[in-house]
């Protein structure tokens, strides 16, 4: 099967390093990849978001399965163009894709279909933002989470703990235009108290298959200090997510959100993703995305004993109950280097070196993201520039495996956390 993977980041070089490891797996092309993914297979010069480009790119080369892996070609309706030509993509069309793409049509979703969430406010003005902020504090003072109702690449959310930095928060969202068009409308949230986590699954519209659970680390310095990034590190398992919360998320998150859109008479076939958050109410959900975490990614991928060829091939063709899923009694560890300044302003092209040592530490692999080749070099070429996954057969060894990875890399102005899984050890 000739196979074709969207994307250029971390979460793309997962995909493709895992699909090369199924004998289904003919060829493999990814548009438009980057440094590391060119090692394994081939990028061709499509951006995600050419649907036009890359229908045709399909279609030309007999493409078996087309895997999405970022979030806006989904919103921009690639499914949809795809099938329409026929051509076998896996990945939520452009309705229910609003799942990630519209936080109101997210909320008020899981509030039609009594999935548990937080309180929440949609204004579409900053004025009407304003006064539900005031009102919001005049009676609470536990603080609310300001949202972009659009995409914003996992940076439009501010958790406001006072009403100045919410006010504050809808003016950088809906009147500086922050994250441009994102911005429009906003969801406010009551702020929810506990420790978050994330749960992917794979789905067909009716089978769910959930992923082990994994935490995600968003904020860029250590003690989750400093500004949201795209995250930073990740690791499984997740403590505060044992068996049967994972089983609770399961039955009362996962399979109601993909039963409540099929209900709407809207197929969904790809990965639906749940933040979730452990509160003392129980399970609550903070989000819903339409594709696969990254760098969840990196740290889930390594698990998998399966053949992920036939597991998305059997769930574009709606056979998921047919197959057995298997994963790995191990625990895996990734820790996300970026570029200095990264989230703000950042340099490219800084030399990247260790690679191959990083690679060659015991239960490591190495996830490039932000990176390109010139002159027979590895630079840099993004905000996050790569990952480092350990896996091991505890969580302690496979956080040290990753960090001495990550020890033998370097390019100037490299910044990591120190304390992926520090919460998970603690317990």
């Amino acid at each position: 099967m000739r196979i074709l993977v969207i994307g250029g980041g971390g979460r793309e070089h997962a995909l493709v390093w895992k699909l090369t490891q199924s004998p289904l797996a003919e060829r493999i092309y990814c548009a438009s990849g980057n440094a590391g993914i060119a090692k394994m297979a081939e990028c061709i010069n499509l951006k995600p978001l050419d649907l036009d480009g890359l229908a045709n790119f399909a279609y030309e080369q007999k493409i078996g399965l087309t895997i999405v892996g970022p979030e806006a070609p989904l919103v921009a309706g690639i499914v949809d163009r795809f099938e329409a030509r026929g051509l076998p993509i896996f990945g939520p069309s452009t309705d229910p894709a609003r799942l990630e793409g519209s936080k109101k049509f997210s909320k008020d979703l899981m509030s039609n279909y009594n999935i548990p969430t937080a309180a929440y406010w949609s204004c579409d003005t900053a004025d009407e933002a304003h006064a539900r902020v005031s009102a919001y504090f005049a009676v609470n003072n536990r603080g609310i989470v300001v949202k972009a109702d659009g995409l914003a690449a996992g940076k439009g959310v501010v958790v406001a703990l006072t009403e100045d930095v919410a006010h504050r928060a809808v003016d950088e969202i809906m009147v500086q235009r922050a994250f441009g068009e994102a911005g429009d409308s906003i969801i406010l949230e009551e702020r929810l108290e506990g420790e978050e986590a994330s749960i992917m699954a794979f789905t067909d519209g009716d089978t769910v298959i959930p992923m082990p659970p994994s935490q995600d680390h968003k904020r860029i310095f250590d003690n989750d200090a400093g500004p949201n990034t795209g995250g930073m590190g990740a690791y499984s398992p997740v403590p505060v997510i044992p068996a049967a919360a994972a089983e609770e998320a399961l039955e009362t998150i996962l399979k109601p959100a993909v039963a409540a859109i099929k209900d709407l008479g809207i197929p969904y076939k790809g990965v639906i993703y749940a933040g979730i958050m452990v509160t003392e109410d129980g399970l609550k959900t903070l989000e819903f995305n339409c594709r696969l975490g990254d760098p969840e990614t990196q740290a889930i991928l390594p698990l998998l004993e399966s053949d992920l060829v036939e597991l998305l091939d059997a769930a574009v063709n709606s056979r998921l109950d047919s197959i057995e899923v298997v994963w790995k009694e191990e625990a895996s560890a990734t820790v996300v280097a970026s570029s200095g300044g990264y989230p703000g302003e950042y340099a490219t092209g800084k030399v990247i070196e260790g690679l191959d040592k990083a690679a060659a530490s015991e239960g490591c692999v190495v996830f490039q993201a932000g990176t390109r080749m010139e002159n027979g070099l590895s630079l840099t070429d993004g905000g996050r520039v790569l990952a480092v996954t350990a896996t091991a057969p505890d969580l302690a060894t496979a956080v040290s495996r990753a960090y001495a990875g990550m020890g033998h890399i370097h390019f100037e102005g490299m910044h990591y956390r120190h304390d992926i899984a520090a919460r998970a050890l603690a317990r």
